[in-house]
């Protein structure tokens, strides 16, 4: 990563890495304790992230007043890993933005709990203006070279806001929280899903903590916007964004040598002694439905109702985190919590044991590692959460490589932590059986699990996460420098004309649709006109010269255009083929038995979308929406490649999403088969292939080592060119002529 040196890093959160309190006329600084606070600040400390970059700023809005900052830092230097820049912010703005948008609308839709989501279009330009505010503040800091790296669903609108100010800014975006299946998104208002999924594609590089949450925003990008993607990369506005998996590491070290802190063998040699004789479990979390305690507290007293043999010889310590007391869903839950632990302790405490202990308050970093040095069982199962880092911390602390993890399948962290007992945290019998086997559970193979489980985390720490993001955010930035200077330049041009003149034979294959001709509103429109003739005439009357028509129209139509050249047509993307001035060759061996399955849901979609037509050739079946609605046209064609590609799996089909169709073939019929076979019939010095669909790249891909590859328009292509469009096609066709 020496290209990233001396250059800055601007990290950008919803809210400032700590707080500033004030009592009795005293300003004080704490840190505040996030999962994200603690990863950055652990990298960011080491000689590693210095030598990265001169200079480490942080951008948040303050939940503190300007009187106050101004005040602090008139008498002493903020101490911290990152230079700080505050957003001062209107209160009440500030409430409808956080309280409203993010945690009443995107928290519980993100969570999979659509029924607590609040629809308020007054939070969402809340929501709008504070992204503003954060792109102003930055449109004052922001120089060239500096990466600038989003945090989170607060600000999903930022990255388009600062690409639109700074259209070559280095932009990476990451989500801590999971993003949810298209079905769920979907339930956001329609202006509201598309600013979103607008604002995030201004960043180059968007990371998830898992596969799952990459897949599903790419199917959302596809279905809102209509972006498709190849190798998680988007290409959108001639722009590719890349989306990948980067899970969220912690500070290995900082948990697993703990246990050598005097006030930590402290707390836990006085937590042992207090409940001498009985096997702890333990959990933290912060008050939040997603959390699942009240289903976590459910398995537990179904574990001491089926085990009676365990009362008294086993303690549950539960410590939950105060967290957005403000919002009512949050003051509801905390109430549920205490009942359901009070009516617990209540039936099955007796004299000398309480098998619930409960604490509603903050840890210190000593009592959190005693409290997970000292447990036999971790017990972390959310309902939703975008990776738990409590997971990982209870197994970094460790040390003695003792204790077992229960953590629920539906974490993050369960894609990365296999040998936890993983379980459905709303299955109280499951919930209840795993608490057992973890207490039953040998020494032995205690410390096999942990052995694989600590190897894991050294292997991706918060260092290599942060290490792995800037890597790929700088790779994916090259990428696009790359791909904006594939286009065909005046140089360019004149050094393929060269190419072509000095050859003693040549081969060109094009495309006729988007090609050749401009898009017509019906396929039978689009006839070549007497320039299109022209050019091809000319091209094949040459000696030295075999041009292939290379099209996905059906070969009655391509022989009545251009049955009087002396040119290779071929149709329907490579299932019929004539050379030229010779007779049609079919590919009779092609299976038809598929079309009756596929034609009904075609039909349907026409119904559904006036303007749209079925067109059905002799291998392939098209549906045509170029004339619908856009916004209609769009969704439908979204709506039926995901029926599609239901209809499809795991058969020998293929679904093709094309300029304005959709089409569906046999897979292994294609341009590229087609194009390949042709050129084995005679060896050539210059070959030249030009396209403008998703069709096309298979050509492409197939003639990459023998051809000169081109692609009209922008996107991301597997040709070696860009060209600008249609009307470029022609030019350049004639001065090859010329």
């Amino acid at each position: 990563m020496t290209q990233l040196q001396q250059r800055r890093l601007i990290l950008v959160s919803n809210r400032l890495p700590f707080q500033l309190l004030e009592k009795n006329g005293k300003v004080s600084l704490k840190e505040s304790d996030g999962g994200l606070v603690s990863a950055l600040k652990s990298f960011s400390e080491r000689e590693e992230a210095s030598n990265l970059f001169n200079e480490k700023w942080w951008v948040g809005s303050a939940d503190f007043p300007q009187a106050r900052w101004d005040k602090f830092t008139a008498k002493s230097k903020v101490k911290h890993a990152f230079e700080i820049s505050p957003i001062f912010i209107d209160t009440k703005v500030y409430n409808k933005y956080y309280n409203g948008f993010c945690n009443a609308t995107l928290w519980p839709l993100f969570h999979y709990f659509p029924s607590f989501v609040e629809y308020d279009e007054n939070t969402f330009k809340a929501y709008e203006e504070v992204n503003r505010t954060f792109a102003d503040k930055l449109a004052e800091m922001l120089r060239p070279g500096d990466i600038l790296w989003i945090h989170d669903y607060q600000l999903f609108l930022l990255p388009q806001m600062v690409r639109e100010r700074f259209p070559d800014a280095t932009i990476g975006f990451f989500l801590h929280i999971p993003f949810p299946t298209f079905e769920i998104f979907r339930l956001l208002h329609r202006p509201w899903k598309e600013k979103i999924i607008r604002g995030l594609l201004g960043a180059d590089l968007i990371g998830f903590h898992t596969n799952e949450y990459v897949q599903h925003f790419l199917k959302t990008v596809r279905m809102v916007l209509g972006f498709d993607h190849e190798f998680r990369v988007v290409n959108a506005d001639n722009r590719l964004i890349k989306a990948d998996l980067f899970p969220l590491g912690i500070d290995v070290q900082r948990f697993s040598t703990a246990s050598n802190l005097p006030e930590v063998i402290e707390q836990k040699e006085q937590i042992s002694k207090n409940f001498e004789g009985k096997k702890i479990i333990f959990s933290v979390d912060r008050l939040d439905y997603t959390k699942g305690v009240t289903h976590r507290l459910a398995g537990f007293e179904r574990f001491l109702e089926l085990h009676p043999e365990w009362r008294e010889k086993v303690v549950f310590v539960m410590v939950v985190v105060p967290s957005r007391q403000i919002i009512s869903k949050y003051n509801e839950r905390r109430k549920l919590i205490e009942e359901q632990v009070g009516r617990i302790n209540g039936k099955y405490s007796t004299l000398q044991w309480q098998p619930v202990l409960y604490r509603y308050s903050h840890l210190s970093f000593a009592e959190l590692c005693a409290l997970y040095q000292a447990s036999d069982t971790g017990l972390i199962t959310p309902l939703r959460d975008g990776m738990n880092l409590v997971a990982k911390e209870y197994v970094a602390s460790r040390a003695d490589q003792s204790g077992v993890l229960i953590l629920s399948e539906l974490a993050g962290a369960a894609s990365e932590m296999g040998e936890a007992i993983l379980v459905n945290p709303v299955d109280k019998e499951e919930v209840a059986q795993a608490i057992l086997t973890s207490l039953n559970m040998s020494p032995a193979d205690q410390k096999a699990n942990m052995v694989q489980l600590q190897k894991r985390l050294l292997d991706y720490d918060v260092t290599h996460w942060v290490n792995d993001f800037l890597r790929q955010l700088d790779d994916t930035k090259q990428q696009q420098i790359a791909q904006q200077t594939r286009f065909v330049t005046r140089a360019v041009e004149e050094h393929l004309v060269h190419d072509f003149r000095e050859a003693s034979s040549r081969h060109l294959f094009l495309d006729y649709d988007g090609t050749l001709v401009p898009f017509s509103k019906f396929p039978r429109g689009a006839v070549p006109n007497k320039d299109v003739i022209k050019v091809l005439e000319s091209l094949s009357n040459q000696e030295k010269n075999e041009v292939t028509l290379i099209s996905g129209r059906d070969s009655e139509t391509l022989e009545n255009w251009f049955k009087d050249l002396p040119v290779n047509i071929v149709a329907e993307h490579g299932a019929s083929m004539r050379s030229r001035n010779g007779e049609w060759r079919q590919e009779a061996s092609l299976d038809q038995s598929w079309k009756p399955m596929i034609r009904p849901t075609m039909d349907l979609f026409a119904q559904r979308s006036p303007g749209s037509f079925v067109e059905e050739k002799r291998h392939t079946l098209a549906w045509h929406y170029r004339n619908v609605d856009a916004e209609l046209g769009f969704t439908r064609s979204r709506e039926m490649l995901d029926n599609l590609f239901h209809l499809v799996r795991n058969g020998q089909l293929q679904v093709i999403d094309g300029n304005k169709v959709i089409e569906v073939r046999i897979a292994g019929v294609d341009k590229g088969t087609a194009a390949k076979r042709i050129l084995e019939e005679k060896p050539y010095d210059f070959v030249m292939a030009i396209g403008d669909d998703k069709t096309d790249e298979d050509m492409f891909k197939a003639l990459a080592e023998r051809a000169v590859t081109v692609k009209v328009g922008g996107g991301n292509t597997s040709a070696q060119y860009n060209i600008a469009s249609q009307q470029q096609v022609i030019q350049l066709l004639n001065k090859l002529m010329k």
